[in-house]
């Protein structure tokens, strides 16, 4: 199963918030665009949907931004990939309809491996994937010219 490059920049938003040693400070849309060089309009999306769901919290104005509205340990992958997720389904027997449909058996396997694979997911936090906050921001460019300019 392939995550939707929505849902995958949601959970790098998020791992990049949680990351960062000053977690509380608010972060900007373009300083995540900058940093995995991403549509600001698709970020932007992306953080409203966030914010909607209650893993953001965000500040409109001058001065605003967003921040983690609930620590990692408690934003469990599994539901948050369900909710960004449009749908689970590995496959669509029906556009264009598979003939083999009424016979078939690989959608109901298809269907427990989604079912495995979510449950590895539902096991794992924010907090385990950021486990090793060091390393992920040392992969990172040096932003503090670049997010200076942005402000």
């Amino acid at each position: 199963m392939q995550l939707t490059r929505y849902t995958d920049y949601g959970i790098r938003i998020l791992m990049y918030v949680a990351a960062q040693p000053q977690r509380e400070t608010l972060f900007r849309i373009a300083e995540v665009t900058t940093v995995f060089d991403l549509s600001s309009n698709h970020v932007a999306k992306i953080i409203h949907h966030l914010g909607k769901l209650g893993y953001i919290q965000t500040i409109r104005g001058k001065s605003g931004g967003f921040k983690l509205a609930v620590k990692p340990a408690e934003i469990n992958l599994g539901k948050l990939v369900g909710e960004l997720e449009p749908s689970l389904a590995p496959v669509n027997c029906t556009e264009p309809y598979c003939r083999f449909t009424p016979a078939c058996s690989l959608k109901g396997i298809l269907a427990k491996a989604v079912a495995a694979y979510m449950e590895v997911l539902n096991q794992c936090t924010l907090a385990d994937i950021v486990k090793n906050s060091d390393e992920l921001m040392e992969t990172l460019p040096d932003l503090s010219i670049s997010v200076l300019e942005l402000n």
